[in-house]
């Protein structure tokens, strides 16, 4: 069983709230779990002590027992100091100009 960290919506329709939980990975987003970890509120501006609120104690376990973060949690656990900050980029390689128009970038800027 291959156990991850991930956030599950909660919330009304246009006011989002999620819980982070740690969840069998074939389980639904929203459905079921095994332990709630903290919260995450986008509502909250980004400097409210309340946006992001972890269980570092509950989480150090699971990290210890093979769970692995999601992308988005992975970034929370980061910023809190309770895992390596994940790379980030920018802008995704999916969306970058394809080789043919850079080729055409180059040849008009050079």
């Amino acid at each position: 069983m291959s156990l991850k960290i991930r956030l599950a919506r909660a919330g009304a329709k246009k006011r989002p709230y999620y819980h982070i939980v740690v969840a069998d990975s074939r389980a639904p987003r929203d459905g079921r779990f095994i332990e709630r970890l903290g919260s995450y509120n986008p509502m909250l501006p980004q400097d409210h002590a309340e946006r992001v609120r972890l269980s570092d104690e509950r989480i150090r376990h699971w990290l210890g027992q093979g769970a692995v973060a999601t992308d988005r949690v992975a970034r929370f656990l980061g910023r809190a100091g309770l895992a390596p900050m994940p790379a980030w980029r920018e802008q995704p390689v999916q969306s970058a100009p394809k080789k043919k128009a850079q080729e055409r970038a180059r040849a008009a800027a050079g």
